[in-house]
């Protein structure tokens, strides 16, 4: 499964040919900047326990039992951890590079980076890894700091493709290698523990640019080192 997305400026009915595919551009605002403004009205941590309690109630639970009196904080609290990814902004994570590379030609590749993140569908966790390389221009960036960008694009609601094509647009955007090449394989819980209830089922979805894009040898050499095993 690819995360590109068809462009939207072909013809009616028309499709493109496969050597003038191109994936649609992102909104930069969805890959370099904190999610959240610090003007943008949110409700009080009050009114968010409130919904809490009344989930609670809707499932039929007594808000008022001993085990539960304490539930709205804790839930309140775990989100503000879960989705700290919104008021993290991905291109400070990035903006410190090194040019201590000797001359080095090849790409960088990080692979079995591990991730929780949310499906913004159901609200129900995905988890899995990440294997993210770039071919760098002189500079490289610290290797933690790509596992600290997947870490804010996961904790966010996201899908899995929209995750992958964000992850690929700030680091071509803020780095600009030469490439980037993104895979990312996980599991999702609503499809395992409801609905269809498949356990064990991995999605798997990639993203290409530049030298990974046009050369289907690197994607091939990336895909193969990434799930090396």
């Amino acid at each position: 499964m690819d995360a590109k997305i068809k462009t939207l400026h072909a013809g009616k009915g028309a499709e493109p040919k496969h050597s003038d595919f191109r994936p649609a551009e992102l909104d930069p605002s969805e890959f370099l900047a904190a999610a959240v403004r610090p003007d943008q009205p949110r409700p009080s941590r009050n009114e968010a326990e409130q919904a809490v309690k009344t989930l609670i109630a809707y499932i039929g639970e007594d808000v008022a039992r001993e085990g539960l009196l304490d539930t709205p904080r804790r839930v309140v609290e775990a989100y503000d951890e879960l989705f700290q990814g919104y008021h993290q902004c991905p291109a400070d994570v990035l903006n410190r590079t090194f040019g201590e590379t000797a001359g080095y030609d090849d790409f960088v590749l990080i692979r079995d980076m591990g991730f929780t993140s949310h499906c913004e569908h159901h609200m129900m966790p995905f988890y899995g890894k990440a294997h993210i390389a770039y071919v760098p221009v002189e500079r490289v960036v610290g290797l933690s700091k790509l596992a600290r960008l997947v870490d804010i694009f996961g904790h966010r609601l996201q899908t899995q493709e929209h995750m992958t094509a964000q992850l690929a647009a700030a680091i071509d955007e803020v780095l600009k290698p030469r490439g980037v090449a993104v895979l990312i394989e996980a599991e999702h819980t609503c499809m395992s523990t409801r609905g269809i209830r498949k356990e064990g089922a991995f999605t798997l979805t990639t993203r290409f640019t530049g030298s990974f894009r046009d050369n289907p040898a690197e994607q091939s050499r990336f895909l193969s080192l990434a799930r090396a095993r």
